[in-house]
């Protein structure tokens, strides 16, 4: 494993335990960390990234210890924050020399060449003259997924990266990372998108309250929940009372009605019949089932 986590603890000065005993082996490639809000996911990526310290517990990361050897970590891990800034007084290219000059890269014709070519590699080469505060949402998230690559780090972290961006650009972005992941990389995408996860990652954890959920495949979660989603054809009429029963997935109109999809153990007085489940249908099941959090208005 890349990275091994075990009993770690996060308890805020407010008295907020914000990770509890978490236990977590994460291997090289796409890890998928999928959770709602305040699950302790950011939480938990600060630490990896070395600027939080944990309550206690251990980290380790590629053979370094996190609480010694916290600079050689900083030195392998490339990281990509869901509230990255950038400089307005730098071009694109001039902000991607200043990271890696951060980043320990001193020779200035290797470093020339190197973000030249991380330019080309995220698609923005042409746009290099550009001030990066002028670009556009999604090229913003494609420099900044160029910062974390730039010293070619063993780790990339990267947190809720696709939120706010197009269906075009999200596929864009996700397809850049695997295609990182497959030369021995480990990336870890913390997200409470469901599709980030299921469409790039090979393993993953699902996050609840400062623990894991759920650790395995997206495949193995998605056969717990096998049998216990539904389709549902209703009138209008019915629509809002199936909304209050169940956790509804999706409404498609159908006709003079509707059909839904819902997420249960079994349907009662609607006509129903098994529908195949996906990784939003099992997070949803999960939400619902084993961590208590699914509401209806």
């Amino acid at each position: 494993m890349s990275i091994s986590i075990k009993a770690l603890n996060k308890v805020y000065p407010n008295g907020n335990h914000a990770l509890k005993n978490l236990n977590l082996e994460i291997p090289t490639g796409m890890f998928g960390l999928l959770g709602p809000n305040g699950a302790g996911k950011s939480t938990l990526m600060r630490i990896l990234v070395a600027l939080m310290e944990p309550s206690s517990g251990e980290v380790n990361v590629f053979g370094y210890d996190l609480r010694k050897q916290r600079k050689e970590i900083r030195a392998i891990l490339g990281y990509l924050p869901q509230d990255f800034r950038f400089f307005a007084k730098y071009k694109t290219y001039e902000f991607l020399d200043y990271a890696a000059r951060l980043s320990g890269m001193n020779n200035s014709k290797l470093r020339k060449q190197a973000v030249d070519n991380m330019l080309e590699s995220v698609g923005l080469f042409d746009v290099r003259e550009r001030y990066a505060n002028k670009l556009s949402g999604g090229m913003k998230r494609r420099l900044g997924i160029a910062q974390a690559l730039i010293h070619n780090p063993k780790v990339i972290i990267v947190d809720e990266p696709t939120t706010g961006l197009d269906p075009e650009e999200r596929i864009r972005f996700r397809n850049l990372l695997s295609e990182v992941s497959e030369n021995g990389v480990t990336i870890i995408l913390s997200t409470h998108i469901v599709g980030d996860i299921s469409s790039s990652c090979k393993h993953m954890a699902l996050m609840n309250k400062g623990e894991v959920a759920f650790y395995g495949s997206p495949e193995e979660m998605i056969k717990r929940t096998e049998g216990k989603v539904w389709r549902i054809k209703v009138s209008a009429d019915e629509l809002h009372e199936v909304d209050k029963k169940y956790p509804v997935i999706s409404t498609i109109p159908s006709g003079t009605g509707w059909e839904v999809q819902v997420v249960t153990e079994e349907v009662v007085g609607f006509d129903a019949e098994p529908y195949p489940p996906n990784l939003e249908h099992a997070y949803v099941y999960y939400m619902e089932n084993e961590l208590n959090l699914w509401t209806n208005d």
